[in-house]
């Protein structure tokens, strides 16, 4: 889908149009998965500016374009279009592996922050589940996409080692969850 025109005046009266061309209400769930998949390209997009190193901002931009992807599957229903390949997901678990012998075992909870950079990452993490719940229930009563759930889901995993190895890469310790305070 191209977008060649902004506005159309046609969601005026609380309708829009799938990818299809099907006409729902704007609070159709995937109108809302759609919107919610938006929110996390542009938190990913925010994140990036936190970072100077070319080679986060570019695993940041191929996760941009795999939302991409996704939204493109979810517009369209009853179809997969298959945007969103399995080397995708293969690369993002490959990269989890890399970066898990990178870092110190997790003992404990960690308290998100830290940093900007790593604070950027865990809120986008929470991005993403959110995300991976708007998906969950679209699918709820559809046909579900099991590539674009095993995506988000390994994802949020990704981001949270992003978001630690930023933290361990800046020079700065994790704080643990204290189970006494």
């Amino acid at each position: 889908m191209r977008i060649t025109k902004v506005t159309t005046k046609t969601g005026d009266t609380g309708q829009t149009s799938l990818g299809s061309g099907k006409r729902v209400k704007k609070n159709h769930p995937r109108i809302n998965l759609l919107g919610e998949l938006d929110h996390f390209n542009s938190v990913i997009g925010w994140t990036m500016t936190s970072f100077s190193d070319n080679n986060i901002i570019k695993e940041l931009k191929n996760i941009q374009q795999d939302i991409f992807n996704i939204s493109g599957d979810v517009s369209i229903p009853d179809g997969d279009s298959g945007l969103l390949k399995e080397e995708r997901l293969i690369y993002i678990e490959s990269q989890i592996e890399s970066i898990t012998s990178q870092l110190p075992p997790l003992r404990e909870f960690i308290l998100p922050g830290g940093s900007e950079s790593a604070s950027r990452l865990h809120i986008t993490r929470t991005v993403c589940r959110k995300v991976e719940r708007a998906l969950v229930a679209t699918y709820e009563n559809d046909e579900f996409n099991d590539m674009h759930s095993k995506y988000i889901n390994r994802l949020s995993d990704y981001l949270f080692l992003l978001a630690r190895l930023a933290k361990h890469n800046e020079g700065l310790n994790e704080e643990h969850w204290d189970l006494n305070k």
